[in-house]
């Protein structure tokens, strides 16, 4: 407990300290009504903390790793809902979700989260769900990379079910058309304006280069390079991305304005054809999507609230409380 309680306070003076180098937006937001803001009050009071510590520790050696854990919410929520489903490991009988090719090997943190439900478990047996740890460490995240606090809603509890075959069913791909990220969104409860706030992501992390190359060298039967791509943005790209080098698979930035820094700059970047994905820069060609993404470009403090707003209504998603689904002792694995 006392290594617990010394990982805690350490924490706190790095993030007293960090927190003076960028200004800090705090969003209070209400919550939904089967979770609730400071569930571990009196169960588990350091859980927040530890969590927080551990991303900490985390993000000193690899800063890259506040895209993953976004990335891991996203595709957690999206899939059987926000139950961490993604966390378990694939058995001999089942492929689980983190093993489908969407999620590996470009998804990485899971070791992070294991080790914060270790020192979780050292301090509260039983008692913090895996799946609060990743809506803790995504809201983490969001500070670490924009500086912008909000309060998690928790009292998730874990799942029991993991199919990699799922995955594609409910996660757009890069190659999605406005009017389908709309359908694939509205089927989650998420309005149109929310699903261009939360594509806002992607102004941190990474890709790797088989996810977009078509644009670069194979778009469609007309162009062999997609028209709606920056020429110049598209002869960088293609330094990074050599055709034919499948083998090594590079990663480029999402975002090559502000990589590391969560902000609106990734819709700047669509105003210019410097979306890396076809889906991002749809979002601005088409007349459905158009006027948001202006809005989203031009007013980044309306964006900033908006997107916290979308983050806390995606923790909510078909989640599992009460006596539901279980608090695993281990993230990877069911009881």
């Amino acid at each position: 407990m006392a290594s617990i309680q010394a990982l805690v306070a350490s924490f706190f003076l790095v993030f007293a300290v960090s927190a003076t180098a960028l200004p800090t937006q705090v969003y209070p937001l209400s919550s939904p009504s089967s979770l609730s803001v400071g569930f571990y009050k009196y169960t588990c009071p350091p859980a927040e903390a530890i969590v927080r510590a551990t991303l900490y520790e985390a993000f000193s050696s690899d800063p890259g790793l506040a895209a993953d854990f976004l990335r891991m919410y996203f595709h957690d929520c999206f899939v059987r809902g926000c139950d961490a489903s993604i966390l378990l490991n694939s058995t001999k009988g089942n492929t689980a979700e983190k093993d489908s090719p969407v999620n590996n090997p470009s998804l990485e943190g899971f070791d992070v989260i294991d080790q914060a439900k270790a020192r979780l478990e050292a301090a509260c047996p039983r008692t913090v769900s895996c799946a609060d740890i990743i809506a803790f460490a995504a809201r983490d995240s969001v500070f670490k990379a924009g500086r912008i606090y909000y309060d998690v809603p928790s009292g998730r509890r874990d799942g029991r079910i993991s199919r990699a075959s799922e995955v594609i069913q409910n996660l757009p791909p890069p190659t999605f058309t406005v009017p389908q990220l709309i359908a694939n969104f509205a089927r989650k409860g998420f309005s149109m304006d929310e699903m261009v706030t939360l594509s806002g992501a992607h102004s941190i992390g990474s890709s790797h280069c088989l996810s977009f190359s078509n644009r670069l060298y194979s778009f469609n039967a007309t162009h062999k390079q997609d028209p709606l791509l920056d020429p110049k943005y598209a002869a960088f790209l293609k330094t990074k991305c050599p055709q034919g080098n499948s083998k090594t698979d590079p990663k480029v930035a999402l975002d090559s304005i502000t990589p590391n820094t969560l902000d609106n700059k990734y819709y700047q970047q669509l105003l210019t054809y410097r979306g890396l994905f076809s889906s991002d820069e749809a979002l601005y060609t088409s007349k459905l999507t158009k006027g948001m993404v202006l809005n989203n470009a031009k007013y980044g403090r309306v964006w900033g609230p908006k997107f916290v707003k979308a983050m806390v209504k995606l923790g909510s998603l078909d989640v599992l409380t009460g006596q539901q689904g279980e608090i695993r002792k281990v993230c990877g694995a069911v009881n």
